[in-house]
Order: structure tokens, then sequence, then C-alpha cells
């Protein structure tokens, strides 16, 4: 079998937990025989197809490399009127997007497809989430025609929301079936108060897929609820984590002599609820003595969190280190003690099992995909910062509850890896052979 795959981001290069679930979904899936060709709108670093079996990865850009006027004529409107003035909240005119794809389709008119006798389509990709992401998004359909018209395959899987056009005009040349992958939804980033153009693309890509994996059951009932889609359309294939990963950072590692250290780790905005985080540290701080928060990583609500640590007088005990890469994340987790997810909505949450790994005792809030499967944390509503501070200081100062949290982390590890991902997938994949 062999997929057609279309991501954002991939390691090394990866900006949360879609490039790491991404790995690790095609790692497994391509030990069990799935040939994939990987698209990305960009590659960026050496990428790590040695390691991923039987995986080709490619950028957009290394398709269509040669630069031709009429098609820069063409696009040039789209780049100009269509910018992102935050990038944790690109959008797109599902309309516009319409236009868009009606002048291209001109052009392979004019040129007898992507090709013409003064060289090929020329897009460029920077692949980040930038001001310009809306016009990548479109672009990067644009790949999405071009491969299926030029590649041979079984089925077609987007991962989340920037893929789905590109995967939607695949289908449209190739006549494969369509699976998307659900990681987040705008419900999830936004609330009820969510970008309707984002949210409109989203429904867009769900009503033209065959199939729909969500990340949880949680992500599902939202696909219900919001999206109105069929229930029967949806299979709910949980995240995992990967076990073949070596780990070379152990305890002996931590700074912080006869002090405890609890970590928060994932983006500073509104999803994943970090001013819960800093509010429940506050409460901790004037109890426990001998701790210290860190919080790892970057984001929109980074300023009005570092000006109300100061306003809470707390600097001395609550540390901003910025986004972190692979190594220095690793490392920090071996330093901690404790490690806390407060989503406010988090369609799975991967780093609660990457915690897991280091044997370390772990918070969630209950407004998590992944609470559906873990019986051995702590869990807490989001906006309970009194329970959370509370469950914070039991399990620093009581070692029996720290002990009785992690001590069943690599058992139950076992059975939420990449590998029974893989095999849930695969069902889905065979379901429309």
């Amino acid at each position: 079998m062999r997929v057609l795959m279309f991501g954002w981001e991939f390691p090394p290069y990866i900006s949360g937990g879609l490039g790491t679930a991404c790995f690790g979904l095609t790692k497994q899936l391509a030990k069990r025989n799935v040939k994939i060709l990987f698209v990305l709108p960009k590659i960026k670093g050496a990428s790590q197809v040695e390691a991923a079996g039987d995986i080709t990865i490619i950028g957009g850009q290394n398709y269509l490399s040669n630069e031709i006027e009429e098609v820069k004529k063409k696009i040039s409107f789209f780049e100009k009127e269509f910018t992102v003035n935050s990038p944790l909240r690109p959008y797109i005119s599902y309309e516009s997007y319409k236009d868009y794809l009606e002048k291209i389709k001109e052009f392979e008119k004019e040129s007898n497809g992507l090709h013409s006798s003064k060289g090929n389509f020329s897009i460029d990709f920077s692949g980040d989430y930038g001001e310009n992401l809306l016009s990548e998004v479109a672009r990067f359909a644009l790949v999405g025609r071009y491969l299926a018209q030029r590649e041979s395959f079984d089925i077609i899987h987007a991962h989340d929301w920037m893929t789905f056009l590109a995967a939607i005009e695949a289908k449209k040349i190739s006549g494969k079936p369509l699976v998307i992958h659900v990681h987040a939804t705008e419900i999830d980033r936004c609330g009820e108060n969510c970008n309707s153009e984002v949210f409109n693309l989203e429904k867009h890509g769900m009503e033209n897929a065959d199939r729909i994996i969500a990340v949880s059951h949680r992500t599902k009932e939202i696909i219900i609820q919001y999206y109105q889609i069929d229930p029967n359309k949806i299979s709910v294939v949980h995240n995992g984590v990967d076990l073949d990963e070596i780990y070379q950072y152990d305890k002996t590692t931590r700074p912080f002599k006869n002090e405890k250290m609890v970590l928060y780790l994932g983006r500073i905005t509104m999803q994943k609820g970090p001013d819960y985080f800093l509010e429940a540290a506050h409460l901790v701080v004037k109890r426990v003595q001998n701790v210290r928060f860190v919080m790892a990583g970057s984001g929109d609500m980074t300023r009005r969190l570092i000006e109300r640590m100061a306003a809470l007088r707390i600097a001395d005990r609550f540390h901003f280190t910025g986004f972190l890469g692979k190594t220095d994340r690793e490392r920090l987790f071996a330093m901690s003690d404790l490690y806390v997810m407060p989503s406010v909505s988090e369609p799975f949450g991967i780093t609660p099992l990457e915690a897991m790994r280091y044997n370390i005792p772990v918070i969630i809030s209950k407004q998590s995909g992944v609470a559906e499967l873990l019986s051995n944390v702590i869990k807490v509503d989001f906006w309970d910062v009194n329970k959370l501070a509370s469950a914070i200081i039991n399990v620093l100062e009581r070692p029996q509850i720290a002990s009785s949290l992690s001590e069943h982390n690599n058992e139950i590890l076992q059975k939420m890896n990449w590998g029974v991902a893989a095999d849930k997938v695969i069902d889905v994949y065979n379901s429309y052979r």
C-alpha cells in the first residue's frame, strides 16, 4: 500500500505536537510495510528519512522550482491580499480560495497542466506559521494537484487543516479515498468565538473526506457537535509515545540542589492554560519554599504572563525558557519532579506521555483527550486553580503520592505507543481497499 500523506511539519523542524505525531505514526506505518510519500511545504534541515523506514519526504518547492512570469501574475493577487495578523490565528477565505483555484485551472488549460514551454510552475514556501501562511496553504493545494497527476498511490492522508485543501485537490484529480487526521480544531484553539474562516475550511475538509481520524473521543464529540459530521464517518485513534527512542538524561543533570521543579511545556497561548499554571504557582510558593516552576515554550501570552509574574513577585521562583528544541526538552524532563498540563481544551496531549517516559508524576486537566486513557495521573478542571495548587503541593510534599503516580508508567505506556496507533490507522486504510 502506498499513501500520499500531507503534513506541515516533520522532525527535526517542529513547533509542537503535530510534527511529533506525524513522525511517530509514519515511522510505525513504515515498519508495517506501508509506503509513504510525505509531502511538506518545505523541508528544513536534515529530515529523519533514514530513521523512518520506507518513507519518502519531499518539499513542495522541490517539485515546482523554475519560475515563470505568467504564473507569478496569476497568483500575485492572493499573496498581496491575504496576510495573518497573528501566527497563532491563521485563516483563509474559502471563497477567495475558490477564486484562486479557478485561476490555477485557467493556467493549466493554457499550459497543458503545470508545465509550460517556458518552464515549471514556480511556488515558494517558508514552511512556517507566519503571516504568509494563507498564501502558502493555497499554494500547497497546487502541490496536491501536481502530485496527484504524477504519482501512484492508494490513499490520501492529510494532517490538520493547513493540508486539507491540498488533499482535496489530490482527491479530485486521482479519485482516491481521502482520510483527514484531526489533531486539533478551531474550537479547541479559540472556543466558540472562533474564526469562522478557519472553521469553514475545517468543515470543508471534513465534508470532503471519506474518513476522519480524531485523536480522542473528546475531539470526535467536538466534530459531531460543532461541525455536524456523521458520527459513523469518524474513527478515534489516540496518539502515542515513541518507545524506541532512547532518552539520555537522568536526574543527575538537574542544576538545583534540594529544590523541587514543576514543569509546564507547551505553547504559551489561551488553549494551553498557562495562566492557570502561573496562578497555581503563586499559591504554591506561599506554602512550599523549596520549589521552582518552569514554563517552557513561546506564544502570544508570553509578555502578559511575564508582567503578571512580576506583579505577583515570584520571579525568583518562576522561570521562562522560551521555545526549546528536542535536546533541551529532554533535559528539562530529566530535571523535573512534576509535570503539569492545565489545558483549557486539549484534543489529546502528548507531553504527559513524554513526561511519563522519565517516570515523572503528572497532573492534567480533565479537558484533555489523554485523560480518557490515563488512570495514574491527577485530573483537575483547568479553571480550578485552588485544586491545582493543592494537587501540586500534595505531590511535592508527600513522596508516597509521587511514587504511586509514577510506579506504573512504563506498563501503561506499553499500551499507548505509536505501534498501536499505526495498527488502527492501517485498519482505516484497509476499509477502502
